[in-house]
């Protein structure tokens, strides 16, 4: 986005121009949205201030109709240069701001990949974009639209370039990630292309998956998993519950049991592996006992990160019509949703202590296993893999004491 903006001359404008990529996951992330823009425009008050991401995307019309906001545009033409030219002149109609097209109608397989974040020892490929699945709490499918996957070929010739250029590490990412490829021909899968990836570029020490949707693992992915050292032993799993009515009534595609025997056999598969999650806490008709299923399932499945969401309505989705739940006890489960987490993860980090681990170094002082979790040492260039051995935690990283480092590539 920067890149495509500086090239159709933003940065030359007088006052410059401040891009907002907003989020539509909650109601809470399309408030601070709000905020931030009424705060960029006190601050930059000559600035074109520009909307783009899954909230310009499916609230549109309300960011058009704020009056610090100069062009509103959709999420598909975010990375496009052409998009970013031509901007209204201030004071017009929130009708001549809004340039949102309808995203259901896309169906290409543009390749909306990065070209590595800057100054980072990481890079994030996306590989996926959209869902085609109808969770009934979310609102992602509207601001991102229908599953599209990049060819394989382009992704692989892509995480090459990363990798010659320096990258010990790349991530995979999309918004569906495991639903990979269904939209390609021959139908390749998130696993095919991983042993692509780990075939064809030999240089790359460390391939990461971002986010995945475990019932949709296929067995390319589960055998990668295994026995390729260099996919990491870090799973984020999309569980958002761990009670089967309430996985119904969300529309998910699995049940409690599926996620634990998924955790279970992966674990045995390759041990140390570690696992995070995303739940959420209060969704409509959650009674305590299917809320302490959830509490529960951290334990049972072992989890160690865990990304805990009060249950927020979106308006026009089928949750939002359901009997809701006081906002007081939701925000309280998430809390007490938490703590379990909190819990878990100082579990983890003392499961680590006098282990010996192989670290990416992310900056000074700062490194990470490969199970993803933080490690503090005190040597080391950014980029630099080195084994260390985990000596004590602080609660929140793991202390380490190096044993010897190698170039990252």
């Amino acid at each position: 986005m920067r890149r495509e903006a500086e090239s159709a001359g933003l940065g030359e404008l007088e006052g410059g121009a401040v891009v907002f990529n907003t989020c539509a996951v909650t109601a809470e992330a399309v408030r601070q949205a709000r905020q931030a823009i009424r705060k960029a425009r006190r601050e930059n008050p000559d600035a074109r201030i520009i909307v783009t991401g899954c909230a310009a995307q499916t609230e549109g019309q309300n960011f058009a109709e704020m009056a610090e906001v100069d062009l509103v545009i959709g999420n598909e033409d975010k990375l496009k240069a052409h998009s970013y030219r031509a901007l209204p002149d201030f004071g017009v109609n929130s009708t001549e701001k809004l340039r949102v097209d309808d995203i259901m109608s896309i169906r290409e397989t543009a390749a909306h990949m990065v070209a590595a974040v800057e100054g980072r020892t990481r890079a994030f490929v996306q590989i996926q974009n959209g869902c085609d699945h109808r969770c009934t709490f979310c609102i992602i499918p509207f601001g991102r639209g229908p599953s599209r996957s990049v060819p394989m070929g382009a992704a692989v010739e892509e995480i090459r370039r990363i990798t010659l250029n320096g990258h010990a590490e790349v991530v995979l990412t999309g918004v569906d990630a495991t639903s990979y490829g269904a939209d390609l021909p021959g139908a390749p899968t998130l696993g095919k292309l991983v042993k692509a990836v780990l075939r064809n570029v030999p240089e790359l020490p460390r391939l990461r998956l971002s986010s995945i949707d475990s019932v949709e693992a296929d067995p390319d992915l589960r055998d990668a998993i295994a026995n390729d050292p260099r996919l990491m032993p870090h799973l984020h799993l999309s569980l958002q519950s761990g009670d089967d009515m309430i996985l119904k009534r969300m529309k998910r595609r699995h049940s409690r049991m599926d996620a634990i025997r998924f955790c279970e056999d992966m674990r045995a598969a390759r041990p140390g592996i570690a696992f995070g999650a995303d739940l959420i806490a209060g969704f409509p008709t959650e009674t305590e006992e299917m809320f302490e299923n959830s509490v529960k399932l951290v334990e049972e499945c072992g989890l160690a990160f865990l990304h805990v969401f009060p249950f927020s309505p979106r308006e026009g989705t089928p949750a939002a019509r359901m009997p809701q739940l006081p906002r007081e006890l939701v925000k309280e489960r998430a809390a007490h949703l938490r703590e379990a987490g909190e819990r878990a993860y100082r579990r983890h980090l003392a499961s680590m202590v006098g282990t010996t681990q192989r670290l990416l170094l992310e900056r000074d002082g700062i490194g990470r296993a490969e199970n993803f979790t933080l490690v503090g040492v005190e040597t080391g260039e950014p980029g630099a893999i080195l084994d260390a051995r985990i000596t004590a935690h602080d609660g929140e990283k793991l202390l380490a004491i190096p044993l010897h480092s190698r170039a990252a590539a």
